[in-house]
C-alpha cells in the first residue's frame, strides 16, 4: 500500500526522489501517510520495512 511519486527533486550535486508510504495505525485503524527524500537507490528498500 506504499506509491513511489514520479518527480525527482534536484539537489546540488545528488538525485533526490520523494515517497509517500501509507501506513495503518494499529489502534485506531485510520490510515496515516510518511513522507521521505532519499536517492533513488534507496526507495524500494525504504518502502518495503515497516
Amino acid at each position: 500500500m506504499a506509491k513511489k511519486t514520479v518527480a525527482t527533486l534536484q539537489g546540488r550535486s545528488k538525485r533526490l526522489t520523494k515517497a509517500i508510504k501509507m501506513i495503518k495505525s494499529p489502534k485506531s485503524g485510520a490510515y496515516t501517510f510518511v513522507e521521505s527524500v532519499m536517492p533513488p537507490e534507496m526507495v524500494n528498500e525504504w518502502l518495503s520495512k515497516k
